[in-house]
Protein backbone atom coordinates (compact mmCIF):
# COMPACT_ATOMS: atom_id res chain seq x y z
CA UNK A 1 0.00 0.00 0.00
CA UNK A 2 1.37 3.33 -1.15
CA UNK A 3 0.71 6.23 1.53
CA UNK A 4 0.19 10.05 0.80
CA UNK A 5 0.96 11.74 3.69
CA UNK A 6 2.78 12.20 6.29
CA UNK A 7 0.27 13.27 9.73
CA UNK A 8 -1.07 11.54 12.56
CA UNK A 9 -2.58 8.72 10.57
CA UNK A 10 -0.32 8.27 7.62
CA UNK A 11 2.31 7.38 10.70
CA UNK A 12 0.25 4.71 12.30
CA UNK A 13 -0.82 3.53 8.43
CA UNK A 14 2.90 2.63 7.51
CA UNK A 15 3.05 -0.98 8.77
CA UNK A 16 0.18 -1.99 6.45
CA UNK A 17 3.43 -0.07 3.62
CA UNK A 18 4.42 -4.02 2.52
CA UNK A 19 0.61 -5.04 2.39
CA UNK A 20 -2.16 -4.64 -0.43
CA UNK A 21 -0.23 -3.51 -3.31
CA UNK A 22 -3.18 -2.40 -5.11
CA UNK A 23 -4.64 0.38 -3.53
CA UNK A 24 -2.97 3.81 -2.07
CA UNK A 25 -4.00 5.69 0.96
CA UNK A 26 -4.70 9.19 0.90
CA UNK A 27 -3.88 10.20 4.73
CA UNK A 28 -3.49 14.05 4.08
CA UNK A 29 -5.59 17.35 3.99
CA UNK A 30 -8.03 18.71 6.56
CA UNK A 31 -7.70 16.78 9.81
CA UNK A 32 -9.06 19.43 11.92
CA UNK A 33 -12.90 19.66 12.56
CA UNK A 34 -13.50 22.82 14.12
CA UNK A 35 -11.50 23.99 10.71
CA UNK A 36 -13.04 26.40 8.13
CA UNK A 37 -10.08 27.12 5.96
CA UNK A 38 -11.24 27.60 2.55
CA UNK A 39 -7.89 27.55 1.23
CA UNK A 40 -7.10 24.18 3.15
CA UNK A 41 -10.39 22.95 1.75
CA UNK A 42 -9.17 23.66 -1.91
CA UNK A 43 -5.64 21.83 -1.32
CA UNK A 44 -7.39 18.84 -0.21
CA UNK A 45 -9.61 18.68 -2.75
CA UNK A 46 -6.98 19.27 -5.66
CA UNK A 47 -5.16 16.49 -3.89
CA UNK A 48 -7.63 13.85 -4.20
CA UNK A 49 -8.40 14.74 -8.20
CA UNK A 50 -5.13 14.29 -8.61
CA UNK A 51 -4.64 11.20 -6.60
CA UNK A 52 -7.85 9.30 -7.78
CA UNK A 53 -6.82 10.56 -11.60
CA UNK A 54 -3.48 8.07 -11.10
CA UNK A 55 -5.64 5.59 -9.69
CA UNK A 56 -7.99 5.73 -12.31
CA UNK A 57 -5.02 5.05 -14.64
CA UNK A 58 -3.48 2.57 -13.05
CA UNK A 59 -6.00 0.19 -12.23
CA UNK A 60 -5.03 1.12 -8.03
CA UNK A 61 -8.03 1.27 -5.13
CA UNK A 62 -8.08 4.46 -3.65
CA UNK A 63 -8.52 4.41 -0.06
CA UNK A 64 -10.27 7.97 1.72
CA UNK A 65 -11.02 8.57 4.79
CA UNK A 66 -13.65 10.81 5.72
CA UNK A 67 -15.20 11.72 8.88
CA UNK A 68 -18.50 9.68 10.92
CA UNK A 69 -18.08 13.14 13.39
CA UNK A 70 -21.01 15.27 14.50
CA UNK A 71 -20.51 17.45 11.45
CA UNK A 72 -21.38 14.32 9.22
CA UNK A 73 -24.24 12.95 11.29
CA UNK A 74 -25.08 15.17 14.31
CA UNK A 75 -28.68 15.71 12.51
CA UNK A 76 -29.02 12.43 11.41
CA UNK A 77 -32.53 10.83 13.41
CA UNK A 78 -30.84 7.58 14.75
CA UNK A 79 -27.30 6.33 14.66
CA UNK A 80 -25.74 7.76 12.22
CA UNK A 81 -25.55 5.54 8.75
CA UNK A 82 -23.51 4.93 5.47
CA UNK A 83 -27.12 3.59 3.35
CA UNK A 84 -28.98 6.73 4.05
CA UNK A 85 -28.57 10.60 2.81
CA UNK A 86 -27.05 12.88 5.23
CA UNK A 87 -27.15 16.51 6.20
CA UNK A 88 -23.72 17.70 7.51
CA UNK A 89 -23.62 20.45 10.15
CA UNK A 90 -20.61 22.14 9.66
CA UNK A 91 -17.97 23.47 7.15
CA UNK A 92 -15.75 20.53 7.70
CA UNK A 93 -18.73 17.79 7.48
CA UNK A 94 -20.38 19.28 4.21
CA UNK A 95 -16.37 19.13 2.84
CA UNK A 96 -15.76 15.96 3.66
CA UNK A 97 -19.07 14.62 1.98
CA UNK A 98 -18.19 16.27 -1.11
CA UNK A 99 -15.36 15.05 -1.16
CA UNK A 100 -16.89 11.76 -1.22
CA UNK A 101 -18.63 12.78 -4.06
CA UNK A 102 -16.01 13.79 -6.32
CA UNK A 103 -14.40 10.26 -5.21
CA UNK A 104 -17.38 8.13 -7.01
CA UNK A 105 -17.60 10.49 -9.49
CA UNK A 106 -13.48 10.00 -10.77
CA UNK A 107 -13.75 6.75 -12.16
CA UNK A 108 -11.17 5.43 -9.70
CA UNK A 109 -11.83 1.88 -8.01
CA UNK A 110 -12.00 3.39 -4.28
CA UNK A 111 -13.37 2.77 -0.80
CA UNK A 112 -14.76 5.60 1.72
CA UNK A 113 -14.15 5.39 5.17
CA UNK A 114 -15.96 7.67 8.24
CA UNK A 115 -13.93 7.64 11.34
CA UNK A 116 -14.46 8.44 14.54
CA UNK A 117 -12.50 10.25 16.85
CA UNK A 118 -8.93 8.84 16.82
CA UNK A 119 -6.80 8.67 20.13
CA UNK A 120 -3.25 7.52 20.39
CA UNK A 121 0.25 8.65 21.11
CA UNK A 122 1.25 11.91 19.32
CA UNK A 123 -1.53 13.20 18.19
CA UNK A 124 -2.05 16.79 16.39
CA UNK A 125 -2.53 19.42 18.82
CA UNK A 126 -5.14 21.10 17.70
CA UNK A 127 -7.20 17.66 17.46
CA UNK A 128 -9.76 16.76 20.61
CA UNK A 129 -7.22 15.09 23.76
CA UNK A 130 -4.50 17.23 23.05
CA UNK A 131 -6.78 20.29 23.17
CA UNK A 132 -8.60 19.04 26.47
CA UNK A 133 -5.26 18.35 27.99
CA UNK A 134 -3.43 21.46 27.51
CA UNK A 135 -7.15 23.37 29.02
CA UNK A 136 -6.47 20.61 31.96
CA UNK A 137 -2.77 22.42 32.66
CA UNK A 138 -3.96 25.70 31.97
CA UNK A 139 -7.05 24.95 34.97
CA UNK A 140 -10.14 26.06 32.36
CA UNK A 141 -11.56 23.50 30.12
CA UNK A 142 -14.13 24.59 27.92
CA UNK A 143 -17.03 21.81 27.91
CA UNK A 144 -19.68 21.59 25.33
CA UNK A 145 -22.69 20.99 27.27
CA UNK A 146 -23.95 17.80 26.45
CA UNK A 147 -21.20 16.90 23.69
CA UNK A 148 -20.21 13.44 23.21
CA UNK A 149 -17.81 11.72 21.49
CA UNK A 150 -16.96 8.33 19.61
CA UNK A 151 -12.95 7.50 20.50
CA UNK A 152 -11.67 4.82 18.68
CA UNK A 153 -7.97 3.45 19.24
CA UNK A 154 -5.64 4.13 16.26
CA UNK A 155 -4.48 1.27 16.33
CA UNK A 156 -7.60 -0.61 16.18
CA UNK A 157 -8.31 1.38 12.88
CA UNK A 158 -5.35 0.22 11.28
CA UNK A 159 -6.13 -3.39 12.12
CA UNK A 160 -9.94 -2.91 10.49
CA UNK A 161 -8.10 -1.31 7.59
CA UNK A 162 -6.35 -4.02 7.29
CA UNK A 163 -8.64 -6.89 7.70
CA UNK A 164 -11.00 -4.25 5.21
CA UNK A 165 -8.75 -3.95 2.79
CA UNK A 166 -7.92 -7.95 2.59
CA UNK A 167 -11.73 -8.14 1.69
CA UNK A 168 -11.19 -6.75 -1.82
CA UNK A 169 -14.33 -4.14 -1.01
CA UNK A 170 -14.64 -1.57 -3.68
CA UNK A 171 -17.20 1.31 -4.57
CA UNK A 172 -18.76 1.17 -0.55
CA UNK A 173 -18.76 3.62 2.09
CA UNK A 174 -17.98 2.24 5.93
CA UNK A 175 -18.01 3.48 9.65
CA UNK A 176 -15.14 2.73 11.21
CA UNK A 177 -16.10 3.80 15.07
CA UNK A 178 -16.87 1.83 18.15
CA UNK A 179 -20.30 2.62 17.76
CA UNK A 180 -20.53 3.94 21.35
CA UNK A 181 -20.83 7.88 22.28
CA UNK A 182 -19.05 8.80 25.36
CA UNK A 183 -20.33 12.54 27.05
CA UNK A 184 -17.25 14.83 26.64
CA UNK A 185 -17.83 15.70 30.57
CA UNK A 186 -16.80 11.55 31.61
CA UNK A 187 -13.56 12.12 28.74
CA UNK A 188 -12.37 15.00 30.89
CA UNK A 189 -13.17 13.07 34.62
CA UNK A 190 -10.99 10.29 32.74
CA UNK A 191 -8.30 12.51 31.87
CA UNK A 192 -8.34 14.68 35.20
CA UNK A 193 -8.05 11.31 37.40
CA UNK A 194 -5.47 9.88 34.94
CA UNK A 195 -3.02 12.72 34.90
CA UNK A 196 -3.46 14.22 38.56
CA UNK A 197 -4.52 17.48 37.14
CA UNK A 198 -7.77 19.56 38.35
CA UNK A 199 -9.29 22.47 36.38
CA UNK A 200 -12.26 24.71 36.89
CA UNK A 201 -14.99 23.87 33.46
CA UNK A 202 -16.60 26.01 31.48
CA UNK A 203 -19.56 24.62 30.10
CA UNK A 204 -20.59 25.93 26.23
CA UNK A 205 -24.09 25.86 24.48
CA UNK A 206 -24.30 24.92 20.83
CA UNK A 207 -27.16 23.60 20.33
CA UNK A 208 -26.03 20.53 19.49
CA UNK A 209 -27.29 17.32 20.18
CA UNK A 210 -25.55 13.80 21.04
CA UNK A 211 -25.53 11.00 17.94
CA UNK A 212 -24.30 7.52 17.58
CA UNK A 213 -22.48 6.23 14.45
CA UNK A 214 -23.86 2.88 12.92
CA UNK A 215 -21.72 0.52 13.39
CA UNK A 216 -23.58 -2.40 11.90
CA UNK A 217 -22.17 -2.44 8.10
CA UNK A 218 -18.56 -2.56 10.02
CA UNK A 219 -19.56 -5.74 12.10
CA UNK A 220 -21.26 -7.25 9.50
CA UNK A 221 -18.02 -6.83 7.15
CA UNK A 222 -15.44 -7.36 9.79
CA UNK A 223 -16.25 -9.89 12.27
CA UNK A 224 -13.01 -9.30 14.32
CA UNK A 225 -14.35 -6.12 15.46
CA UNK A 226 -16.32 -8.95 17.74
CA UNK A 227 -12.56 -9.06 20.02
CA UNK A 228 -11.69 -5.50 20.25
CA UNK A 229 -13.57 -4.69 23.02
CA UNK A 230 -15.82 -2.00 21.54
CA UNK A 231 -18.43 -1.33 24.16
CA UNK A 232 -19.62 1.51 26.88
CA UNK A 233 -16.57 0.60 29.08
CA UNK A 234 -13.91 0.63 25.83
CA UNK A 235 -12.95 4.17 25.69
CA UNK A 236 -11.58 3.77 29.33
CA UNK A 237 -8.42 1.59 28.15
CA UNK A 238 -7.95 3.80 25.30
CA UNK A 239 -7.65 6.73 27.45
CA UNK A 240 -5.38 5.04 29.40
CA UNK A 241 -2.71 4.54 27.07
CA UNK A 242 -3.15 8.12 25.54
CA UNK A 243 -2.68 9.43 29.26
CA UNK A 244 -0.10 7.03 29.53
CA UNK A 245 1.78 8.65 26.91
CA UNK A 246 1.35 12.12 28.00
CA UNK A 247 2.82 11.44 31.13
CA UNK A 248 5.75 9.61 29.65
CA UNK A 249 6.39 12.54 27.20
CA UNK A 250 5.96 15.26 30.25
CA UNK A 251 8.52 12.91 32.09
CA UNK A 252 10.87 12.88 29.22
CA UNK A 253 14.30 14.90 29.59
CA UNK A 254 13.98 18.15 27.41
Amino acid sequence: MDIVGNGFLARNLRPLAGRHPDTVALAAGVSWAGGTSDADFAREEALLHEVAGRCRDTGRRLLFFSTAATGMYGLADGPGREDVPVTPCTPYGAHKLALEGVLRDSGADHLILRLGHLVGPHQPEHQLLPTLVRQLREGVVRVHRGAARDLIGVEDVVTVVDHLLATGLRAETVNVASGFAVPVEDIVDHLEEALGLRARREFVRTGGRQHVISTEKLRALVPQTARMGFGPAYYRRILGDFTASVASDASAPA
